[in-house]
C-alpha cells in the first residue's frame, strides 16, 4: 500500500475519510507565500545571543530528498543543514538518524504530511504504529525546522486544523468542536487512484480516551513554526486563529472545579493507559493503602505544564480583535492563577517535605496550613531518601487528600522551557537531575517517571497491565524522546554539560539497538520487552537534542520567557512578538 495521498475534507464522523472529492480548499492556504524576515534570529523577552553560535534557522529549502512508508526512496539528502552550517563533525549515526526519519515520511498529495510512530518491519502486530500521532510528530517537526525543511511542518498544520473540523463521536457521545485527533492515517487506494485520510480521537484508542495533549502540543507546534520561519501568516489565517479559538474554549470553560489545573481522565497524554485506579476501589482501599490512590487520572503534571504553555503561546500568536480579546483576558486570568498553584502546591523540594511531613490534617478555615488535608503517613518511604537537600520537582498530581510524589520528566522539562518553574525551580530541577543522575538517567536517558510501582500497587493501580509491569514502558521504562526535551531545559538553565553526557549515553547504544521506543530495567539497560523498533521519535528526539546542542539558538522555537505584563491586567497584544 502506497502512502501517498490526495487531500479532502468534510464533516463527518470521525471513522469517516477524507477524500479528493471531498476537498477543502486547502491548496489556498499551503500556497500563500512564506514571510522570509530577519528577525527570526531574535526569540522571546530575554536574548539567546549568549549561548548561539551563529545567526537565525529560517533557512528555507525544498524537500531535497526523503523517503515514503511505501513508496521507497526518492532521494536521500546530504549533510544536515545544522552541521554544514557550523562546520560540525556530526556523529557517526547522525547519517543514520536523518537517514531512518525520512524513511517514515507520509505524503499526502505528493506532499509530505507527517511522520509514522514507527517503521518497524520485523514487527507482526502493526497496531495503530503505522499512523501519524499530533504528539509523535512534534520532534520530527522540530528536526525539519532546525534543518531549514519547513513545509511538512505547514502541511501538518493546516491538515490536522482540517481534521479538527469533524464531527467526533465515541459510540453515541459528541466530542467537543475543539478535539484534535490522537493520530491519522493516509492510506491510498492504487485502483481508483484516491486518496483517503482516516483520523482517530479516541475512538479506536486503547481504552477509549481522548487525546487531551493533541491540541496543546499543536499550539505549541504552531508557535515554533513561526519563529522558526519568521511567517506570522500562517498563525494570523482566520483558520488557524479559530482552531486555537475552539482549543481554548475546551480547557477554559466554567464548572465546579475551585483549582486552575485541569481535570483530566487516565491515558489522556503520553502516558496513554491505566496508571490509576478505579474511583470505588480508591475509596475502599484509602484507609488500607493510601499510596495506590495516586496516578495520571485528576491534575497530572504533564497536562498542565502543557496547558500553561499552550496558553503562553496562545497569547502571543491571537489577534486582539474582537473574538480573540475574550480570549486572551480569560488566558491572562488563567494563567496568574495557574502559575501560582502549580508553583506553590505542586512544588516539592526539601523544605517543602519536611513541612508536609509535620502537617496537622482537618483543618478548616481560609487560614488552614495543609489546605489539601494531606495525610502525611501517606508520603512514600522512597521519597525521604530520594530527595537531596539542593534540588526539588514538581510532583505528579495534587487533589483533596491526595499527592502523587513521582517523579515525571517530560511535566518538569515542560515546566522548565514554557517558565511555569520559576529560574530558583528550575536550577532545583537540574540540581536534582545531577544529584539523582543512577535513579533519573542511569544507562539510557531518561526516566518516564521514577520510581516504578510494583507489586500488590502495581495490580490494583494499572489493573495488572503486561506492559507496565516495573520498570517498564510507562512504568519506569527510559524513553529517549524525552532526549531533546532534556537538552531543551539544559540549555535554557545554562547546564548544557548535562546534556552533553546525556547523549553521550544515547549515542553508545540507540543505533546498535535499531532506535527502540523504550529501554526497560532500573538504569535503562535493557531494549524494552514490547518496544517497537526504529520509533520514529526516538530517532528525531536524538536529532533535535544534537542540533540544539550545536546551536543553542534553536532554543527559541520551544523556549518561552514569562511575560510580566501577564501578571498585571493589561491585555495588549503585542506587535513584535517574532522578535
Amino acid at each position: 500500500m502506497e502512502l501517498a495521498v490526495g487531500g479532502g475534507m468534510r464533516r463527518s464522523a470521525s471513522h469517516g475519510s477524507l477524500t479528493e472529492s471531498d476537498d477543502f480548499d486547502l491548496s489556498r492556504l499551503l500556497n500563500k507565500p512564506r514571510i522570509n524576515v530577519e528577525r527570526q534570529r531574535s526569540f522571546d523577552d530575554r536574548s539567546l545571543s549568549d549561548v548561539s553560535h551563529s545567526g537565525g534557522y529560517g533557512r528555507g529549502g525544498a524537500f531535497d530528498g526523503m523517503y515514503s512508508p511505501g513508496g521507497g526512496l526518492r532521494s536521500l539528502m546530504g549533510t544536515p543543514a545544522s552541521s554544514a552550517l557550523h562546520s560540525f563533525e556530526p556523529h557517526p549515526i547522525v547519517g543514520d538518524a536523518w537517514e531512518a526519519l525520512r524513511r517514515s515520511l507520509v505524503f499526502f498529495r505528493g506532499q509530505p504530511l507527517g511522520t509514522i510512530a514507527a517503521f518497524d518491519h520485523a514487527s507482526e502486530e502493526v497496531l495503530n504504529y503505522d499512523q501519524v500521532f499530533v504528539r509523535d510528530f512534534v520532534p520530527s517537526a522540530l528536526a525539519f525546522l532546525m534543518n531549514g525543511e519547513p513545509e511538512i511542518v505547514k502541511n501538518f498544520l493546516l491538515k490536522t486544523l482540517l481534521l479538527q473540523g469533524w464531527e467526533k463521536k465515541v459510540d453515541r457521545f459528541k466530542l467537543g468542536e475543539g478535539a484534535m485527533p490522537a493520530s491519522f492515517k493516509v492510506l491510498h487506494d492504487a485502483k481508483k487512484n484516491v486518496d483517503t485520510l482516516h483520523a482517530d480521537f479516541g475512538e479506536s484508542a486503547i481504552g477509549r480516551v481522548a487525546p487531551v495533549d493533541s491540541g496543546f502540543w499543536w499550539i505549541i507546534l504552531l508557535r515554533a513554526y513561526t519563529k522558526s520561519t519568521g511567517d506570522l501568516t500562517l498563525a494570523e489565517t482566520p483558520e488557524c486563529q479559530k482552531g486555537m479559538r475552539l482549543i481554548l474554549s475546551l480547557c477554559l470553560s466554567e464548572g465546579f472545579d475551585t483549582f486552575p489545573t485541569l481535570l483530566c481522565a487516565d491515558g489522556c497524554c503520553m502516558i496513554d493507559r491505566r496508571m490509576n485506579i478505579y474511583l470505588a476501589l480508591r475509596i475502599i482501599l484509602l484507609a488500607v493503602l493510601p499510596i495506590v490512590t495516586r496516578g495520571v487520572y485528576g491534575y497530572p503534571i504533564e497536562i498542565q505544564s502543557l496547558f500553561y504553555m499552550a496558553l503562553s503561546s496562545a497569547l502571543q500568536m491571537l489577534k486582539h480583535d474582537n473574538e480573540g480579546k475574550e480570549f486572551i483576558e480569560k488566558i491572562a486570568t488563567r494563567l496568574h492563577a495557574l502559575s501560582y498553584h502549580m508553583r506553590s502546591y505542586f512544588w516539592l523540594d526539601f523544605q517543602q517535605l519536611n513541612d508536609i511531613y509535620r502537617y496537622k490534617t482537618e483543618e478548616y478555615s481560609h487560614t488552614a496550613v495543609n489546605k489539601f488535608n494531606v495525610i502525611p503517613d501517606s508520603i512514600p518511604d522512597w521519597l525521604f531518601d530520594f530527595m537531596p537537600c539542593q534540588g526539588g520537582f514538581f510532583i505528579g498530581n495534587v487533589s483533596p487528600a491526595r499527592m502523587d510524589f513521582r517523579w515525571f520528566a517530560l511535566g518538569n522539562m515542560i515546566a522548565i522551557l514554557s517558565s511555569l518553574a520559576t529560574p530558583e525551580q528550575s536550577t532545583a530541577i537540574m540540581d536534582l537531575i545531577e544529584e539523582r543522575w543512577e535513579e533519573l538517567i542511569g544507562e539510557m536517558p531518561l526516566k518516564i517517571c521514577y520510581p516504578a510501582i510494583e507489586n500488590h500497587e502495581w495490580r490494583i493501580v494499572t489493573g495488572c497491565d503486561p506492559k507496565n509491569t516495573r520498570w517498564s514502558y510507562h512504568n519506569g521504562g527510559s524513553w529517549p524522546v524525552l532526549l531533546w526535551l532534556l537538552t531543551a531545559a539544559c540549555i535554557k538553565t545554562g547546564r548544557p554539560q548535562i546534556a552533553r553526557r546525556a547523549i553521550d549515553l544515547a549515542e553508545r547504544r540507540l543505533l546498535k539497538d535499531g532506535w527502540p521506543e523504550y529501554y526497560d530495567g532500573k538504569l535503562g539497560r535493557y531494549v524494552g520487552k514490547q518496544a517497537r523498533k526504529f520509533q520514529t521519535w526516538s530517532i528525531a528526539g536524538y536529532l533535535v537534542a544534537k542540533m540544539m546542542l550545536e546551536d543553542p539558538s534553536h532554543l527559541g522555537m520551544i523556549s518561552l520567557e514569562e511575560d510580566r505584563a501577564m501578571l498585571k491586567p493589561v491585555l495588549k497584544r503585542s506587535a513584535s512578538w517574532t522578535n
